[in-house]
Formats: C-alpha cells, sequence, structure tokens
C-alpha cells in the first residue's frame, strides 16, 4: 500500500516544510508561492498542501520560465 502524503501516480510529493527546506525560506513562504500561482500544489483530503518534486527541483535548478521569491 502508498503512502497518499508522498505518491500519486508514481510521483514524488513534498511537505511545505520540505520545500522550504530546499529553498531555505519559511514554509510560509512556501504557501504564498503557491497562492499567486508560482508554484502548482495539490491538497489532500484534509485540505494540506503538498508539492510535486519534480517541479521544485526543476524550479531550484532553475529549468522552467518560473520566477520565485
Amino acid at each position: 500500500m502508498t503512502n497518499p502524503r508522498h505518491r500519486t501516480d508514481n510521483e514524488q510529493l513534498l511537505t511545505p516544510s520540505e520545500v522550504a527546506t530546499l529553498f531555505r525560506v519559511d514554509p510560509k513562504t512556501v504557501t504564498r508561492w503557491a497562492k499567486a500561482g508560482k508554484l502548482t500544489s495539490i491538497r489532500t483530503l484534509g485540505g494540506h498542501r503538498r508539492y510535486r518534486e519534480s517541479e521544485v527541483r526543476s524550479l531550484l535548478e532553475g529549468n522552467t520560465n518560473h520566477t520565485l521569491g
């Protein structure tokens, strides 16, 4: 059985805290990015945000036209 917190269609999902650690920002900043449409979020059944690891890694590597901040 897979853990829905970390998998959707074989895609690894990250919590706001995990994304914040990667970008070295506060988790609330990650939530603001999602609300502003700068980062795609997925909502869990409990209403928590999760982020696709592939998108986050791509942003970290600068491989998209999106800018954060």
